[in-house]
């Protein structure tokens, strides 16, 4: 009884062993290579699979999810001679499980060998400049180069990425040198350009001031000109009319002076007494040193008298007007030319360059900034004084009451 137990549990034992080999689950995005007496028979899908006991086995199990691997640093030696750490990271995936297992021992070194190779042989061939500036290049060629040669082994290198590029420390202090120096090169030319645009506006506000002064100094100097021009005219005006009246008042004074002798008919001892009264006038001068006086002068003012004048009851010649000697005219009744001589009314044109003057001395001088340009300024400063100026430089002098 005892033994018929044993040899029926061993029997039971022997089938459950015989169905837990004959079953295999297999997970999913992963893939079992199966053998049967050590040779390759399939690859077992996700899910349910089964398996002939004792002659089939699972030689791997391979991962079909794409894969990230980052490689230690590598030493490489750039063309300029430099030697550089850098770190890979390779993106891949499994396509074909049995290649994976049976094409090479271990893939994930192969790849990581094949990885140092090709970069070392890129690299190579740049400067530590151009390894700096051009990992996508770098990428492309490496993932391209990878891809090829995983191929075979079952293996699609997705993307290689190039983690970190660490030249020597000694590089690294020169290009912190470098850079600091090339900054300082920027901040001096930026200084430099501002000083420059600094200058130029600086010269931009001068020339304008200057510009403007110019300007300012030609209006001033064309008032002037022309404030003077008018004085001149109008003291020449003056002066002319001053020495007309001064004539007329002499005309007159002598006028008087000769109508009141003739009036009193003077005699020749009257004549003889005037002159010697003028006597001690004459000899006043600082030049006069020696006088004569003519014996024979009462005898010539003796001949004027009988020449001019008739002889009185008493025999003593006198003046007599004739009766047809006409009478003096007055100031009034002068030629018509010279009446606008007197005429002190203001010139119209004198005053109309003043108010044109005073108009452009109020007007607000635009600046730099609001100002169109500099042709068209110059010809609207001046152009209200122009208009004023005009007229009277052209014209001539006029009289006061035009």
């Amino acid at each position: 009884m005892t033994t018929t137990l044993i040899v029926i549990a061993v029997l039971v034992l022997f089938v459950l062993i015989v169905a837990v080999k004959s079953v295999l689950v297999i997970p999913q995005a992963t893939a079992a290579v199966i053998e049967r007496l050590g040779r390759y028979r399939t690859t077992a899908a996700p899910g349910l699979n089964i398996l002939v006991p004792f002659f089939d086995r699972v030689r791997a199990r391979i991962d079909l999810r794409e894969q990230v691997v980052s490689f230690p640093p590598q030493p490489v030696i750039t063309q300029d001679n430099l030697t550089v750490s850098i770190d890979t990271v390779v993106y891949f995936q499994v396509t074909d499980p049995r290649a994976a297992v049976y094409e090479i021992s271990n893939y994930i070194v192969g790849v990581e060998q094949l990885a140092t190779t090709t970069l070392r042989n890129l690299v190579g061939g740049m400067s530590l400049e151009e390894t700096l500036t051009s990992r996508d290049q770098i990428n492309n060629q490496l993932r391209g180069v990878l891809d090829e040669a995983t191929g075979r082994w079952g293996i699609r290198v997705a993307r290689v990425e190039l983690k970190a590029i660490d030249p020597p420390p000694s590089i690294q202090d020169s290009m912190e040198k470098q850079m600091r120096a090339d900054r300082e090169k920027r901040a001096m030319i930026l200084t430099a350009e501002g000083q420059r645009e600094s200058a130029i506006k600086s010269a931009e506000g001068q020339k304008q001031a200057a510009i403007l002064s110019a300007e300012g100094a030609k209006q001033a100097a064309i008032l002037a000109a022309e404030a003077e021009r008018q004085s001149r005219i109008l003291r020449a005006q003056g002066e002319r009319a001053a020495r007309y009246l001064q004539a007329q008042g002499q005309a007159k004074a002598i006028e008087k002076v000769f109508a009141a002798i003739k009036a009193g008919k003077p005699t020749p001892e009257v004549l003889a007494y005037q002159y010697l009264q003028t006597l001690p006038q004459m000899a006043q001068g600082d030049a006069n040193k020696v006088w004569l006086v003519p014996s024979d002068y009462g005898k010539a003012l003796e001949g004027f008298a009988r020449m001019l004048g008739a002889p009185g009851e008493d025999g003593v010649f006198r003046y007599e007007p004739p009766a047809d000697e006409p009478a003096r005219t007055t100031p009034e009744d002068d030629d018509a030319s010279v009446a606008d001589w007197f005429d002190t009314a203001p010139d119209p044109t004198v005053a109309e360059a003043v108010r044109a003057a005073e108009a452009v001395a109020r007007k607000e001088v635009p600046g730099p900034l609001d100002r169109p340009s500099l042709g068209e300024a110059a010809p609207d400063t001046t152009a209200a004084l122009g208009a004023g100026t005009s007229a009277a430089e052209d014209e001539p002098p006029r009289s006061l009451h035009e």
